[in-house]
């Protein structure tokens, strides 16, 4: 039996876990029988309902904090696309036959993201499991006072719990502002090209902690008549890849500026980059212009193809010069380079995966998406056609990696 013959709603419905469907709005969509019979509410009593208007706080306990804890997480799964298991929560539950009467209840919960076609987080799925009667069943074995105080004692380690990962998170979201000023510090701004416009975007990842190692350059060379443009991607994220980004760009910017050409410049990155810990598997792509030539000279190091926007809105791929990654290879071997023409008013752009790539989606729809992008807003100048792309490719949610972007008028 293939994928496509199997019923997922059926599937979902029966499971035996408790299982509800949210948007990211947190309204729900749906919940399996399990939840329901957990929750003692039928399905029409919770979908399209807010899930805090289902299920509020104690409004007898000013001490409550599931709700609040609740939301966080849900919100957090939203804004990251990364799973959250939480800590033991107590969340009070009101007696459907004794209204204002609340039972005092212990569940742990798991917020899993589900994607879109987009890549964006589309619905939260929101796992649910009551211990109220594992944790009464460790206090009855003692007395009654016993029971009492176990009871209170795990609660108090539970919130313990929940507050250590709150501060874990507080530090981890202080370490992505400092990266960021240092990734910010250390990018070049633009300078003058004679008549030549160009712009620059960077754009960090929504979630919290993604800072990655994305970085691009422009360098003149007009004793040569040349100009050079690159961009990369070190693996990794936060003050680490950071760092590495870092020496990685000033070694490709020195090496660019005494190269004979870009496969040159990207063998003596790679050589450089074998002694710099965290540099493995980086991407990246340069390309030599030739003013007087009318031409382009690339080179790629495993990096998404640079695009070339022709006046008439046809965009060439720039793909013929392909290699694997920085310190793939055991052993050195010389890298390829790629030469095309190119006509005054055409457009390149170079870019970092963040823009292109989205989960559970080949490349291809990505380079398509950038390609019609291109051709729809080609008349606009660099800075607009930038901000054009950007609109267009990023989802109104917010993107999961990094995104550079270079746009040059030629």
């Amino acid at each position: 039996m293939g994928t496509t013959d199997i019923d997922f709603e059926a599937v979902f419905r029966a499971l035996p876990g408790a299982v509800a469907l949210l948007d990211t709005d947190l309204v729900f969509a749906d919940a399996n029988e399990a939840y329901l019979a957990l929750a003692g509410h039928t399905r029409e009593q919770v979908t399209g309902r807010y899930l805090f208007d289902v299920f509020p706080d104690n409004p007898g306990d000013h001490a409550a904090s599931g709700m609040v804890n609740l939301r966080s997480s849900l919100q957090r799964v939203v804004s990251s696309g990364e799973s959250d298991s939480m800590a033991l929560q107590r969340y009070d539950v009101e007696d459907p036959e004794r209204p204002g009467v609340w039972e005092k209840r212990y569940w742990s919960p798991v917020n899993v993201p589900v994607f879109g076609p987009d890549g964006t987080v589309a619905l939260v799925l929101h796992r649910v499991e009551e211990v109220t009667e594992l944790i009464r069943a460790r206090g009855t074995r003692g007395s009654g006072e016993r029971s009492q105080v176990l009871e209170a004692e795990l609660y108090t380690r539970a919130r313990e719990l929940q507050e250590l990962n709150q501060r874990l998170r507080e530090a981890h979201a202080r370490e992505r502002e400092v990266a960021l000023h240092l990734q910010r510090a250390m990018l070049p701004g633009l300078f003058p090209l004679d008549h030549h416009r160009a712009a620059v975007r960077y754009r960090p990842a929504t979630g919290s902690l993604n800072v990655c190692g994305d970085w691009y350059d422009l360098i003149d060379l007009p004793d040569r008549g040349h100009t050079v443009v690159a961009v990369g991607d070190v693996v990794g994220h936060g003050l680490p890849a950071a760092g590495v980004m870092g020496q990685l760009r000033s070694a490709l910017s020195a090496a660019s500026r005494v190269a004979a050409g870009p496969a040159q410049a990207l063998e003596a990155l790679g050589l450089y980059a074998r002694h710099v810990d965290g540099a493995e598997s980086t991407t990246a792509v340069s390309v030599f212009i030739d003013w007087s030539g009318h031409s382009l000279v690339y080179s790629s190091a495993g990096h998404p193809p640079p695009a070339l926007c022709h006046p008439d809105g046809t965009v060439t791929f720039l793909d013929q010069a392909t290699d694997p990654p920085l310190g793939a290879r055991l052993e050195h071997e010389a890298r390829p380079q790629s030469r095309t023409g190119f006509t005054d008013g055409s457009t390149l752009i170079l870019y970092t995966d963040g823009l292109i790539e989205r989960r559970h989606e080949d490349i291809d729809a990505g380079l398509q998406r950038l390609a019609d992008s291109l051709s729809r807003h080609r008349t606009a100048d660099p800075d607009d056609l930038a901000d054009a792309v950007l609109a267009d490719l990023i989802p109104p949610a917010g993107i999961t990696d990094d995104t550079a972007l270079v746009v040059l008028r030629l």
